[in-house]
Formats: C-alpha cells, structure tokens, sequence
C-alpha cells in the first residue's frame, strides 16, 4: 500500500503509539511556513481523515517554537501577485474546512510561539494543549490586514467576544497560562510536558470507541460550522488587504524594527 503522506513532504510524520500519528512542523525561522508548507498542512486533513490506520493525531512543531507564521517570502508574492492571493485564500479556507471536517480527533501540542496558519491550526485542534510560556500572537492586524484564516470561526466561541477583540485587535502576546485562563485552550501545563501530555490524550482517544469519539467532534464541530459566513467574509478582506498600502508598510516597518506609519484615512 502507498504511503497516504509521501506528497507531504514538508511536513514530519511518525507513529509513536498505535492508532496514533504525529505531525510535526520542522522547518527553519522557528518552523515559519513557507509557500509550500500552507498548501500541505491545508491539505494533509483530507488525508488523515480518510487513513484507516490513524484515530487520532498530534500536531507539534520541531526545536523551540510551534511556528512563527507566514515566512517573509511568501507574504512578499501575496502583496506583488494578485493570483497568489487567491491561491493562499483558497488554502486558508481549506485549512479551516479541512479540519473541521476531518473524522479524527487531533490534539495540539504548542510551546513557544504559535502565529498565523500554525496557529490557525493548534486552536482549531479538538485539544490544544500548550505550554505555560507559549507566546500566542494573531499577527494579522499590526502588518495592515484583517484577521482572517481561523479567527472569526473559532475565537469568539471559545474565549468570548470581549477577549477575541482585544487580541485580535490589538496582537497583543498571550501566555499560555493566559490563553488557558479566557478558555481559548484546552490545558496549560509545564512546557516540558506539552508532547507528553499530548501524546498521552492522543493514545487514550485511538483506543476508544471510533464512533462515539467522531461522531462527538463531528456534532459539536456544527459551531464552527454555522460561523464559516463570518469566516467567508474575513478572508475575503484579507485578500483584499494584501493589495493595500498598508500592508506594504506594515511589513516594511517590521523588517525594520520601527513603527509603522500607516495612512491618516
């Protein structure tokens, strides 16, 4: 039998226990995503959730971070090229759909930083669990663009309108014990821990009952499904963000450790 995972080759798997894969983002700039990397970890939930051998998955990142977002390249073609806006759109709404639909129970495990699509990916997770210093950022809105990929699906619904605002407004940093404490995860613990723990909920989920388990995430999942309208509506703003001045000058400002200067109206 072919292996349902060669073709995502930028991404680490292994089998650590029965029924269980493990996902790992290993790449350089604290595992950044790369052009190729966002239309792999979009895709890859159609394959996990059609694999007869995997129950359940652990997403994790390599060295010491999750993942830092969108690298610097690929945020350069967004801006220059209409049509790679539309292409990384597309797999943003993919990433969304994908893991809300997969059958699988998948559990994050997040020390250091988790922004952009890593994050998307960690909070949309059935459990996240992260490290006391994880440094959560919804990196969107201080470059010039509006909050899109997971955000208006997921943030509300699990930590209230008045916190997702403020964060997702402000981008300001969030610990995990923070994240924790307004319920945007699951379970803080020690940053040693995070694969461990993970690990274990991971194995306890592939031995239960397959029906009981997916059906539970496919129920409950019809929450973020009756937001995907709100969700539509931000990435097509984002998309048309990376068109804008402001977005030029956000990551111009950022590449050079100054204040952006954003337009007076």
């Amino acid at each position: 039998m072919s292996d349902p995972y060669a073709p995502f080759d930028e991404l680490t798997f292994d089998r650590p226990t029965p029924g269980v894969l493990r996902i790992t983002l290993d790449g350089p700039g604290l595992n950044s995503v790369s052009a190729a990397v966002h239309g792999q970890l979009a895709e890859v939930w159609t394959a996990v959730h059609r694999d007869p051998e995997t129950d359940a998955v652990v997403l994790r990142g390599a060295g010491k971070g999750f993942s830092s977002g969108g690298d610097f390249g690929l945020l350069e073609e967004m801006m220059a090229e209409p049509s790679v806006r539309v292409r990384v759109i597309q797999e943003a709404r993919e990433l969304v759909h994908n893991i809300i639909d997969c059958s699988k129970p998948i559990i994050s495990a997040v020390h250091g930083p988790a922004v952009g699509a890593g994050l998307a990916a960690a909070l949309l997770a059935d459990i996240s669990i992260v490290g006391r210093n994880a440094k959560i950022i919804d990196g969107h809105t201080r470059p010039g663009v509006t909050a899109g990929d997971h955000a208006a699906v997921c943030w509300p619904l699990l930590c209230g309108m008045a916190k997702a605002k403020y964060y997702l407004l402000t981008c300001e940093t969030m610990t995990g014990e923070e994240a924790e404490r307004i319920g945007l995860v699951s379970m803080c613990v020690d940053d040693d821990q995070v694969g461990e723990i993970a690990l274990r909920i991971a194995t306890d989920l592939a031995s239960g009952s397959r029906t009981a388990i997916r059906w539970t995430k496919q129920t409950l999942n019809h929450w973020y499904r009756s937001q995907l309208p709100a969700f539509d509506a931000s990435v097509a703003y984002e998309l048309v963000g990376f068109g804008l001045d402001d977005v030029k000058e956000g990551l111009s400002s950022h590449l050079e450790k100054r204040p952006p200067q954003f337009r007076a109206d």
